[in-house]
């Protein structure tokens, strides 16, 4: 059973961190954990089913030593393009060059293949139109098409270098002004899928997301393995279906990765179906221009708090660290600012998961998003807002905002929840009111989820029989693990009856250790 940890270790922004090389054994996930860490990332676009089952079982074991939930979250590696094989250190491109893309299979780089490359997609041929750039390594090598030849298998594309540079193996391809039709899960994602719900993993996201209609085919996949009801929607909650009850042990919520330019058109209707976000900077500054990053970055974060969904920064936030034991001050400004725009989570990637310092990476992401919190608290720049465009879920945005206010009015030290389907929880994170929510709750993978969430920190509690006794024995818990102090205003928020699922109607202000008399 996963026991409390003391109110000192409560985070308000939360760290994600890539599991690799660096990162992948019990203890060394125990000092991520320690160091500040709540939610792991596991990247299916590396490694086997086996050593994905292992890195599982490994932070399921750091966390029942450690006495702090962590949520594990399967990123799906989507339609990502690449280079085919390619011989020996890779071709060198000159500005100027004519190359070819074909659709079977060589190996770019030996006799009569000096300039003629394959790809992981060879569909991607027949939609890429003359004028188009194409993109390799991240933008390091630039080609435009210039034409198409051939029909069928035998047709290819014609290209000239722009920017030259040189070709690996398995290097990535971008196409940033071409509309691909390749559906938004390979084959591979399906059985990744299959292989996160068998296991019970407790998030998963989704790359190169372009449409709303993406998120509902990893939907569509999740309730045929009976991991989400049809009609969900929204971490922030569920519907009821045809009167049957949700599992919430199986419900697995989606995290839509921005990273295309068509994600940025269709936003609105995708933040309708997701039930968070992750503005995944590294193909998103490759595939449009690296001078809006920063600007679309606040622009889908804000959008996020609009409609009350997680959102999660990633990529490069202290990448010096890989090799390096201090960030740049412009990384640290990265970090600061995104938690300035609005971010529940920020997330590591190759200084946890290849990094010669992944402890000292988090220690460090951790500090600066205590002394950026600490001024929002001073400020209160972000507190108090009501979340108008929840779809389905105005009676908990609006319960949230009232409590809010009521926090601001008594000062309150921090607010409790009785949690079940997760819902009030998400929606009083995004008030931001610079105090601790403890969320309460009998299902241990519904805590895991929570622990990406803003200021939340789960807490198992078995469940009480009404909300008299969940507030006497919640008292108990906060002074003896001395998170209040007797006398100290919280706010207690639940259903009433405790155990009705699916809203929160119950507001009590609560003085620790004074009575609860039914």
């Amino acid at each position: 059973m996963i026991q409390h940890k003391m109110y000192s270790d409560f985070l308000y922004t939360k760290i994600i961190a890539t599991l690799g090389p660096s990162s992948e054994t019990v203890q060394q996930i125990m000092d991520l954990l320690l160091a500040g860490v709540r939610v792991f990332r596991i990247n299916f676009s590396h490694g086997t089913f086996e050593e994905y089952e292992n890195l599982l079982s490994n932070v399921r074991e750091a966390e029942k030593q450690t006495g702090i939930f962590a949520a594990v979250m399967g990123d799906l590696s989507g339609p990502k393009i690449r280079v085919g094989e390619v011989a020996g250190r890779g071709v060198v491109l000159t500005k100027g060059d004519l190359i070819e893309f074909v659709k079977h299979r060589l190996v770019a780089g030996t006799t009569g293949t000096e300039k003629v490359f394959s790809s992981t997609l060879p569909q991607f041929v027949d939609e890429v139109k003359a004028g188009e750039r194409i993109l390799i390594d991240d933008g390091n090598l630039e080609l435009v098409c210039l034409a198409s030849k051939g029909t069928g298998e035998n047709k290819k594309l014609i290209c000239r270098v722009e920017v030259g540079g040189l070709v690996t193996s398995h290097k990535g391809i971008n196409l940033p002004e071409s509309e691909l039709t390749v559906p938004a899960m390979t084959e591979k994602d399906f059985q990744c899928v299959d292989f996160a719900v068998a296991k019970k993993f407790d998030i998963l996201a989704l790359s190169f997301v372009r449409k709303a209609e993406d998120i509902m085919l990893l939907k569509n996949r999740l309730s045929e393995l009976e991991a989400r009801p049809k009609m969900m929607k929204g971490i922030s909650g569920y519907l009821d279906f045809k009167g049957k009850k949700p599992n919430l042990e199986n419900y697995i919520p989606i995290i839509a990765k921005i990273e295309k330019p068509q994600a940025i058109k269709n936003l609105e209707s995708i933040l309708e179906e997701t039930d968070g976000v992750m503005v995944a900077r590294g193909d998103l500054g490759v595939e449009m221009d690296l001078a809006e990053v920063a600007i679309l970055q606040k622009k889908i974060i804000h959008m996020c708090r609009e409609y009350g969904k997680p959102v999660i920064v990633a990529t490069q936030m202290l990448q010096s660290m890989i090799e390096s034991p201090v960030p740049t001050r412009a990384e640290v400004s990265d970090v600061a600012n995104a938690i300035f725009d609005g971010a529940d989570a920020v997330m590591l990637s190759g200084e946890t998961a290849v990094g010669k310092y992944p402890d000292k990476s988090v220690k460090m992401m951790r500090k600066i998003g205590w002394r950026t919190n600490e001024f929002l608290k001073d400020s209160q720049i972000q507190s108090g807002r009501f979340i108008t465009k929840t779809r389905y879920f105005h009676r908990a945005a609006a319960l949230a905002h009232g409590v809010s206010t009521i926090a601001s009015d008594v000062k309150a030290k921090m607010i409790i929840t009785w949690t079940q389907s997760g819902g009030s929880s998400v929606m009083l994170s995004q008030q931001r009111m610079q105090i601790p929510i403890i969320a309460f709750g009998d299902k241990q993978a519904r805590l895991r989820q929570l622990s990406l969430l803003y200021s939340i920190q789960p807490v198992f509690m078995k469940k009480p029989g009404s909300g008299s006794s969940f507030i006497a024995a919640a008292d108990k818990v906060l002074l003896k693990n001395k998170w209040a102090l007797r006398g100290d205003p919280v706010i207690f928020v639940s259903g009433d009856p405790i155990n009705k699922t699916g809203i929160a109607n119950r507001i009590v202000i609560h003085y620790v250790g004074e009575s609860t008399d039914d």
